[in-house]
């Protein structure tokens, strides 16, 4: 029984139980933590694990994370991660955008849908910013913007 504090970081998973109960279990459904979910941990940040879900990214305790179990999503290798962790020539497809609002509305205006495939064309020494490939033109990213697109890295 693997649980998702065991979970290899960008891999998707399945949320198989959650063993956490009362107000803990109602506030993780409505984050939308819930049994079927596709889960991917993407990194640890002192005591918690960095979650991504398909509307948001959350921070979990890692005591709540030792509760839920989790299956792995299929035999085909499925990574989410963030755009900002592609490298140079590296292929992905956006999987989703985590934003709020207005910019949310303003990454999706410039291009960036589920199922657009794209390519990381330069990056900065810094990483900051970052010059991706899509639908034909380029299109240059702050860090900060390309950590809420979620994409499935391709080949």
């Amino acid at each position: 029984m693997l649980t998702l504090a065991q979970a290899k970081l960008n891999k998707v998973y399945t949320i198989e139980s959650i063993q956490v109960e009362g107000f803990a279990k109602k506030h993780l459904n409505n984050l939308g933590l819930v049994l079927g979910s596709k889960v991917v941990l993407v990194n640890y940040s002192g005591d918690n694990g960095i979650v991504l879900l398909h509307n948001g990214r959350i921070a979990i305790n890692l005591s709540i994370l030792k509760q839920i179990t989790i299956v792995e999503k299929s035999l085909s290798e499925e990574n989410w991660l963030s755009l900002d962790q592609l490298a140079i020539g590296e292929k992905a497809r956006v999987i989703g955008i985590h934003g709020q609002g207005a910019i949310k509305r303003r990454l999706m205006d410039m291009g960036l849908t589920k199922g657009v495939d794209l390519l990381v064309r330069k990056m900065a020494p810094l990483g900051d910013p970052i010059e991706i490939n899509l639908r034909g033109y380029e299109l240059t990213l702050r860090k900060n913007e390309a950590e809420l697109v979620l994409v499935q890295k391709e080949g």
